[in-house]
């Protein structure tokens, strides 16, 4: 497999380098030293038209190794028998840098060597049989170290071409890959944003939408009740500025912190009792509730889950179930924590929250812990929630 030639820019001055050399060859071949008839010296032209015409051919870029090694052989011919003429003259001998050269640029090292000895024992054997054998073996000393000098700095412009075009490789190769990354990062950024989004939109289900259910509740029992129970109404129509106090309170809170849980400290067992009385205080009815005397330091996230998931499915009963009793029931195993959240209501066949945002929120939260929701029927009747989450790695203290 042969090698690229380097750079356009310096095939052009190798090219022209090498016709400077064949032309100061032959004219002070044929000037100051000139064969001693004139047929002699018309081969000299012509021999030295045939190296202009393989050199021409050397520089159209051949590109199959036969090729290669035909203007090679070509060349060294024409060459020894321009030195076989005139034995003695030193310019022609250096016309072997010129193939030498191109040979290195071409060819495999390996090959290219085998060229170089080959020249090398042609000149010295153009001076021994020329002159005599001292000067053939001086010949092959130091045109073997000017072949070699030759050589090893075309080796060595192989050798920084090769590496400059790793180099190009390589950083190509980095800036495709700092495009990807630059993807990457910015589909990352998306999806934060997207979760950050979904994560604000259920914390505003939650909290504001929990209490204004509540409230739109209450307000229609309090208008049924004006004629009836004007004081009964009065007393429901504060109960529910209270509570749109308190959603004005949470949504402030949201606002202001955005990226922390507006109940990241809540104790979860009191929590669940003040979400299940205020309930009871809405609806009239009564929650049948288990909760754990002493539950493990769940995290902050656990805990968020287990209360929004209690008062997610607390707010569907108030709106949807038509129920008159309802269960709560909080257990934790060892490696597991259930809320089941049930009713007598009219089933879920009917209940109009299956598809709703409020139960893929319970879902998302759920699959984020690596948790799972069920809405079901309950056995008897009615509707029930399950919501179960993994334990985490058990840590020193209590949850109140």
């Amino acid at each position: 497999m042969t090698q690229e030639m380097t750079t356009r820019r310096e095939t052009i001055v190798f090219m022209v380098m090498s016709y400077a050399i064949l032309v100061a060859a032959g004219f002070v071949g044929l000037r100051f030293d000139p064969p001693p008839t004139i047929a002699l010296r018309w081969v000299v032209v012509i021999l030295l038209a045939a190296v202009v015409v393989v050199q021409w051919r050397m520089f159209r870029r051949v590109g199959q190794p036969w090729e290669i090694h035909v203007c090679l052989a070509l060349y060294g011919i024409l060459a020894a028998a321009l030195m076989f003429l005139q034995p003695g003259w030193t310019m022609y001998p250096v016309l072997y840098t010129i193939p030498l050269t191109w040979a290195i640029l071409t060819l495999p090292m390996h090959q290219a060597t085998y060229w170089g000895l080959f020249y090398t024992a042609v000149t010295a054997a153009s001076f021994a049989v020329g002159i005599n054998l001292g000067e053939g073996l001086i010949a092959l000393f130091l045109y073997g170290v000017l072949y070699s000098f030759v050589g090893a700095f075309a080796h060595a412009l192989v050798r920084a071409d090769t590496a400059r075009r790793e180099s190009q490789s390589l950083l190509a190769e980095l800036q495709e890959a700092h495009g990807q990354l630059q993807e990457y990062a910015l589909h990352a950024e998306e999806m934060a944003v997207v979760q950050e989004r979904n994560r604000l939109a259920r914390e505003m289900h939650d909290t504001l939408g929990h209490r204004l259910t509540v409230a739109a509740v209450q307000l229609e029992g309090a208008q049924r009740l004006c004629a009836a129970d004007p004081k009964r109404a009065e007393d429901i129509v504060g109960t529910v500025r209270e509570q749109v106090r308190d959603a004005l309170a949470e949504l402030r809170s949201a606002v202001a912190t955005l990226r922390a849980p507006i109940e990241a400290d809540l104790q979860l067992r009191s929590s669940l009792q003040r979400l299940i009385t205020n309930f009871q205080d809405a609806t009239g009815l009564i929650v049948h509730q288990m909760l754990p005397e002493e539950m493990p330091r769940l995290p902050g996230p656990y805990r968020m889950a287990i209360y929004r998931t209690a008062q997610e499915a607390l707010t569907n009963i108030q709106k949807h179930a038509q129920a008159q009793r309802v269960w709560l029931m909080l257990t934790i195993s060892h490696n597991r924590v259930s809320l089941l959240v049930g009713d007598d209501g009219q089933g879920v066949s009917l209940r109009k929250d299956q598809s709703g945002f409020g139960l893929r929120g319970m879902r998302e939260r759920a699959a984020q812990l690596g948790g799972e929701l069920h809405l079901e029927a309950r056995k008897g009747g009615g509707t029930q929630v399950s919501f179960q989450l993994p334990l985490p790695a058990s840590e020193d203290g209590t949850d109140d």
